[in-house]
């Protein structure tokens, strides 16, 4: 489904990403994972058209993605949940959700599948139900990351994105976010996770890729990744698993 292929990616004279290969199939939840500055949201502002200077090949759907800006992208089936969720906090909980739909309104006849989507989304997240009413700035941050992940999939998603949505999170949110995205996986959504949460990313993903200074250094099936010495090492060590709470996610863990 997306096709990434020798991308280069480019903030002024610094080059954020150093010929990466990625590859998503429908169907699959595949996880990026690396440290903070190693390229995981530069390479999905190419992705998804927020970033002008890159080289290489992105295709999704088999059409190439080179120069198209972000609401056409949208239109093709790719939706992001940016990092910081950036939802409209002086507007409705119900108002931020309808505004993911924002492609899909303007065609009458989509009208009712919006709001049958809309239901959908609020039985995802209950609690949005019982907000919908309040300033989504008045949401605590696991509510408002539920929010922004309703919002994206408003647009009704081919290839959902996600960038770092446990970031600032308690485990037990992080946890509750994770086995959402497993139940849309299970629905058959297809999904790009980028996460610095490198043990509960795996977790869930069928396949993985680390990238570490713009470049991918591993790449393959999530249990063999779980499994990887060299991963464990750098990504999954005792200290790091030691440190959430033992009914945070299955943990295979890292001793």
């Amino acid at each position: 489904m997306l096709n990434i292929q020798n991308l280069k990616c480019y903030h002024g004279r610094i080059q954020a990403i150093k010929g990466v290969d990625l590859f998503i199939g429908k169907g699959e939840l595949v996880t990026l994972v690396g440290a903070n500055g190693s390229g995981k949201s530069t390479l999905v502002q190419a992705v998804c058209g927020l970033l002008n200077e890159w080289k290489g090949e992105i295709r999704f759907e088999n059409e190439l993605l080179a120069g198209l800006k972000p609401s056409s992208i949208v239109k093709r089936g790719i939706s992001m949940v940016p990092e910081g969720r950036m939802i409209f906090s002086t507007l409705s909980v119900l108002d931020n959700l309808k505004l993911g739909a924002y492609t899909r309104y303007r065609k009458k006849r989509m009208a009712e599948a919006v709001e049958n989507d809309l239901q959908m989304v609020l039985d995802l997240f209950p609690v949005l139900k019982d907000r919908a009413s309040q300033p989504a700035g008045t949401l605590s941050g696991g509510e408002q990351q539920m929010l922004a992940i309703g919002r994206a999939l408003m647009a009704r998603p081919k290839l959902l994105v996600l960038d770092e949505p446990s970031v600032g999170l308690a485990p037990l949110l992080v946890r509750k976010i994770l086995s959402t995205l497993e139940q849309l996986r299970n629905q058959g959504l297809t999904i790009l996770l980028i996460e610095q949460n490198a043990h509960a990313a795996l977790e869930i993903a069928d396949r993985g890729y680390v990238i570490e200074t713009g470049r991918v250094v591993l790449e393959g099936a999530a249990s063999d990744l779980l499994n990887d010495e060299e991963l464990k090492k750098v990504y999954l060590g005792k200290d790091y698993c030691e440190s959430y709470p033992k009914n945070f996610i299955p943990l295979r863990c890292c001793n």
